[in-house]
C-alpha cells in the first residue's frame, strides 16, 4: 500500500497503472484511489512475497523528479530454468573449450600446468554453448529517439529477436535474452544474469545516436582498461552509463567505481578483455559485409555493461538513429534480418577457432 501525500487521482495515473500486465510475475493488480483530500492510495495485489525499495531520483534526460518503488522478489527467479525450457529441443551438444581458459593455461609454465593437472581428471563433456543476448534501453528509457521518431529500444529490441532466432535453430546453442519485452533493466543486473546462466558470449546491441547527425555506420566496442580509445567511444559510453539514472535504478557511484577497478586489475578479466577484442573482430568483420564501419577497428570505453569478469563481451552499435539515412535502414525489417545475420556470423566465427579469418584490422 502506497500512500501519496499532495496528490490528486486522476487519468493521467490510472492510465499508468492500466498498463500493468496480466502476466506480470509479481503484481496481480493495481487499484487507485482517492483516500483523502489531496492524498491518493495506490495498492498492489501480489503474487508472492517481495522485498520493496523506495527511494528518490533527480532530474535527468527528458524527466522531471521521480519516486521509484521496486519490488525485488525474496527468492529470486532463475532464468536457467526458463532458458532450459526454451531449448528443449534436442540439439546435439557440441564440446567447446572455455575461451579464457586456454588464454590463463599459456600464461603457465609446463611444470606449473602438469603440477595443477588433476589426476584421473574425466574428459570434458558436451555442453550448449550459451549466448547472452542484451537489448539495450528499453521501458522508461527509450535511448537514441531518431528525427522520425524511431526509438532505439524498438530497434535493437527487433535486432535481438532476430539473433536469438538464429542461435536457436543452430545445433549446440541457445540463446538467453536479458530483456524480452518493452521493460527496463539495469546494467548491473543485464551482467548479472547473464553470469547466472553461465553465458559463454556476451553481445550489447544498440543503436546510439551522436552530436553530429551525419556521423554514421556500424561500430563494435569492448572494455578498455586504458580509457576510451577515441572521443566517440569516450562520449557514448558516458551516455549509455547513465541509462541507470533514466531508468530508475539507484546508483552508488563509489561502489560501482571500486569494483571496475578491481575487476581490471584481476587476470581474469585481463584475460577476458582479450577474448573480447578477438570476438569483437570476428563480429565487425561479418558487418563489413552488410554494413558501412563506422571505425576499422575494435574500440575500447568503459561501458559498464561489458564489467562481467568471466564473459567475453562486446557491445555492437549497429548504426547511428541520429542519421536520417540509418534511421531509415533500421526501420527495415530486412535491413535488421542482415545486421543480426552478421552478428551471428561472427559469434560462430568466434566459436570455432578452427576457421581461417582473413582479418585486416589486427
Amino acid at each position: 500500500v502506497i500512500d501519496l501525500d499532495g496528490v490528486d487521482v486522476d487519468g493521467g495515473i490510472r492510465e499508468l497503472l492500466a498498463k500493468v500486465r496480466a502476466d506480470d510475475p509479481f503484481i496481480a493488480g493495481v487499484r487507485v484511489g482517492q483516500r483523502q483530500s489531496k492524498i491518493a492510495r495506490v495498492v498492489l495485489d501480489l503474487k508472492q512475497a517481495i522485498e520493496p525499495q523506495l527511494f528518490t531520483l533527480d532530474p535527468v534526460a527528458n524527466y522531471q523528479h521521480r519516486l521509484v518503488v521496486d519490488l525485488h522478489p525474496l527468492i529470486p527467479t532463475d532464468p536457467l530454468v526458463t532458458l532450459l525450457e526454451q531449448n528443449a529441443s534436442g540439439s546435439k551438444p557440441v564440446v567447446i573449450e572455455d575461451p579464457l581458459a586456454g588464454i590463463l593455461r599459456d600464461k603457465q609454465s609446463p611444470a606449473a600446468t602438469a603440477a595443477n593437472r588433476v589426476p584421473n581428471q574425466p574428459a570434458p563433456i558436451g555442453r550448449l554453448v550459451t549466448v547472452a543476448i542484451d537489448a539495450g534501453h528499453g521501458g522508461e528509457d527509450p535511448g537514441a529517439i531518431g528525427r522520425r521518431g524511431t526509438l532505439e529500444k524498438d530497434v535493437v529490441l527487433a535486432i535481438a529477436a532476430e539473433l536469438r532466432q538464429l542461435v536457436r535453430n543452430q545445433p549446440g546453442m541457445r540463446a538467453y535474452m536479458t530483456r524480452e519485452g518493452d521493460y527496463y533493466v539495469s546494467l548491473a543486473d543485464r551482467v548479472s544474469r547473464a553470469r547466472r546462466v553461465s553465458a559463454d558470449v556476451f553481445v550489447s546491441i544498440h543503436a546510439d545516436a551522436f552530436v553530429q547527425p551525419q556521423a554514421r555506420g556500424a561500430s563494435v566496442y569492448m572494455l578498455s582498461a586504458r580509457g576510451a580509445s577515441s572521443s566517440a567511444a569516450r562520449w557514448l559510453a558516458r551516455r549509455e552509463n547513465k541509462a541507470d539514472l533514466i531508468g530508475g535504478v539507484q546508483v552508488a557511484s563509489r561502489v560501482s567505481d571500486r569494483m571496475a577497478r578491481e575487476v581490471l586489475v584481476d587476470m581474469t578479466a585481463r584475460a577476458k578483455i582479450q577474448e573480447s577484442r578477438r570476438l569483437g573482430l570476428r563480429v565487425l568483420n561479418a558487418l563489413d559485409d552488410v554494413a558501412e564501419l563506422h571505425k576499422p577497428r575494435v574500440e575500447g570505453a568503459a561501458f559498464s555493461v561489458l564489467k562481467a569478469p568471466d564473459i567475453p563481451s562486446i557491445l555492437v552499435e549497429t548504426a547511428f538513429i541520429s542519421n536520417p539515412d540509418e534511421e531509415r535502414r533500421l526501420s527495415s525489417p530486412h535491413y535488421r534480418r542482415q545486421i543480426a545475420a552478421a552478428i551471428f556470423d561472427g559469434l560462430c566465427n568466434y566459436l570455432q577457432p578452427a576457421t581461417v579469418v582473413r582479418d585486416r584490422r589486427v
